[in-house]
């Protein structure tokens, strides 16, 4: 297959990169480009020349500033729409324009918001909150390539689980220090998946004909008191403390939520493909995400 990426220099785009490796893949960079197989853009400035995109099988946009990079204010959460939805929605024009069969986007878990227990799949509405409706803003940006009659998927993402992943490395230090425990009262939800199941996930659906929303998380969410389990077990280390919902919106502030909210997720569209694990557990993911 041909296959351009944007948003490849990203955490999950260089895994995915590795494991494209055999297709003809074609980098979308801000940068001038260094190597062969890179094209320069600028979705904030241009349109994307649709000619760049013929002979082209699947376009993959994982662009997008990070949820957990910094605290969020008003500035911060415009560049987290405007990474999202801009470049987004400049890629869908380009491949309605070009006649590309597949579009394959980025999206997240923010989709749904807090649900408490109950348990959501691909078919639930968008939250209300912030994170919802930047989702929902996010992947009607695909609009274009929709009503040309691409295959559009939007890849609903959990926190991912691997070797320099950003909850892992933010979170580790606390635990090495006996500082690890649950956050709040512990009873939300967290859902996650492993990095290498992610990128054969997301592989397995480039290749393959699924398309609308799939849940990109493991086989089963877990408690945050859960989590702060596995992680202080995949460190040697307790996790006995509660770090109190207020010290946690102190040092994260608004971005808090995403620790202290969630909703159980199910996995429906990757149950349906019969899409088969590497990690079945969080336990199993963190020792992926840890050095030995």
């Amino acid at each position: 297959m041909r296959i351009v990426i944007a948003g490849s220099s990203g955490y999950l785009g260089q895994s995915l990169m590795e494991a494209l490796a055999g297709h003809d893949i074609v980098r979308l960079v801000r940068h001038r480009p260094d190597e062969e197989n890179e094209i320069q853009w600028d979705p904030y400035k241009e349109p994307l020349d649709p000619q760049i995109l013929d002979g082209v099988d699947a376009v993959v946009n994982l662009c997008g500033a990070s949820i957990g990079g910094r605290r969020w204010n008003d500035a911060y959460k415009q560049r987290l729409r405007t990474t999202r939805v801009v470049p987004t929605t400049v890629l869908a024009t380009a491949v309605a324009q070009a006649g590309v069969p597949s579009l394959i986007n980025a999206s997240a878990m923010g989709w749904y918001g807090d649900r408490a227990d109950l348990e959501v799949d691909e078919s639930f509405p968008a939250a209300a909150d912030f994170l919802g409706k930047l989702c929902l803003a996010w992947e009607q940006a695909t609009a274009a390539a929709d009503e040309a009659g691409a295959r559009v998927v939007h890849l609903r993402t959990g926190h991912v689980l691997g070797p320099g992943s950003l909850l892992v490395a933010r979170l580790a230090p606390a635990w090495k220090l006996l500082l690890g425990g649950r956050f709040g009262s512990g009873r939300q939800y967290l859902n996650w998946i492993s990095l290498r199941d992610w990128t054969a996930a997301a592989k397995t659906i480039i290749e393959g004909d699924v398309s609308g929303p799939v849940n990109m998380v493991g086989p089963h969410a877990v408690r945050n008191k859960d989590f702060a389990k596995a992680l202080g077990a995949a460190l040697h280390r307790p996790a006995p403390w509660i770090i109190p919902g207020w010290a946690v919106k102190i040092v994260a502030g608004e971005a808090a939520v995403e620790m202290l909210r969630g909703s159980n997720i199910k996995p429906g569209k990757l149950a349906e493909m019969g899409f088969e694990y590497q990690d079945q557990t969080v336990f199993e993911a963190l020792r992926t995400a840890i050095p030995r």
